[in-house]
């Protein structure tokens, strides 16, 4: 009886055997038409108007009539005008300050908002009611409050320090900025770290109760560890956002008393309506550099922090 064997051809040597390319998935053309025009706008409204700014930068335009370029003569000049050191100190100073109070009471409420209390619902409501409100409309409430309300409240109790307006008060006036940016940031930074004490699970408390561990130690062993990504989360936001701060500061101070809380954005903004259109862009361009470079080194931070 005939065997029949099947042979089997191996491929050369040095060659891997062919393995079929995945085809491409096609992009449908209606995508890009729905893309053209946001990305038209973007760059009309965006992109253009900052690459024309930094060209401008570069001269000694006040903002209309005739122009010329004059090279670096403005970046140089940002390092030794103590206006624009002035302001970035403050902002600095004032990022770093804002961003630890909003995460340590953000964090505390949002473990009282989680914890098993009657009304925690209503609650959550309330305390995110100030994120929903206009920052300008807060600063002048805010405005009022600590020029007549305050001072009058001073008086009455016989407090000397408190029965002067602290927004006139050069060397506290930060404070009530601080003060007011805080209570509007408080409530998207609260959100956040609700979401993520939602996400622990709950038998990891369970067990910790079993093995003796108090609250405290369940706080600081437990809780704080699982959420440090949502802790980086909120320190990147908050620290970028507080960079830019402009609105709160108008209505508060407008950046007085003097020069003492003045921005780095009101800086520009004023130095644009004052005929320091070139300066304040050269400026401008220059913060928008720091500001990228914020932005890689918090990237970096958090992608190390994802990769644990």
């Amino acid at each position: 009886m005939a065997t029949t064997t099947a042979t089997v051809t191996a491929p050369p040597a040095g060659r891997a055997a062919a393995v079929p390319r995945r085809s491409r998935r096609r992009v449908e053309p209606i995508y890009y038409l729905f893309l053209l025009p946001s990305l038209i706008i973007f760059t009309l409204a965006i992109t253009l108007p900052a690459i024309i700014g930094i060209l401008f930068s570069f001269t000694n335009s006040i903002g209309f009539g005739e122009w010329e370029f004059i090279g670096l003569i403005n970046y140089i000049a940002l390092f030794s005008d103590p206006a624009v050191l002035q302001s970035y100190l403050f902002t600095f100073g004032f990022a770093a300050v804002t961003v630890l109070v909003v995460n340590v009471v953000a964090f505390l409420l949002a473990v009282g908002l989680t914890a098993k209390i009657r009304l925690k619902t209503g609650l959550r409501t309330v305390f995110v009611i100030p994120m929903v409100v206009s920052g300008i409309i807060i600063a002048y409430v805010f405005n009022f409050l600590f020029s007549t309300s305050v001072p009058s409240a001073g008086q009455a109790l016989g407090i000397p320090w408190l029965s002067e307006s602290i927004l006139a008060n050069a060397d506290l006036a930060w404070l009530a900025i601080v003060l007011v940016t805080a209570w509007q940031a408080i409530p998207g930074t609260l959100l956040i770290y609700i979401a993520g004490l939602l996400s622990i699970p709950g038998d990891v408390y369970e067990a910790a109760d079993i093995d003796g561990a108090s609250k405290r130690q369940q706080l600081l062993r437990i809780t704080l560890p699982l959420v440090a990504g949502y802790v980086v989360i909120n320190v990147i936001l908050g620290f970028k956002n507080f960079l830019n701060a402009y609105d709160i500061i108008v209505g508060l101070t407008n950046g007085g008393p003097g020069t003492a809380t003045r921005s780095i954005a009101m800086t520009i903004v004023t130095g644009f309506t004052g005929g320091d259109y070139a300066y304040q862009m050269a400026n401008a361009a220059f913060f928008f550099v720091i500001i990228i470079v914020i932005s890689l080194v918090q990237l970096r931070i958090a992608r190390g922090r994802n990769a644990l």
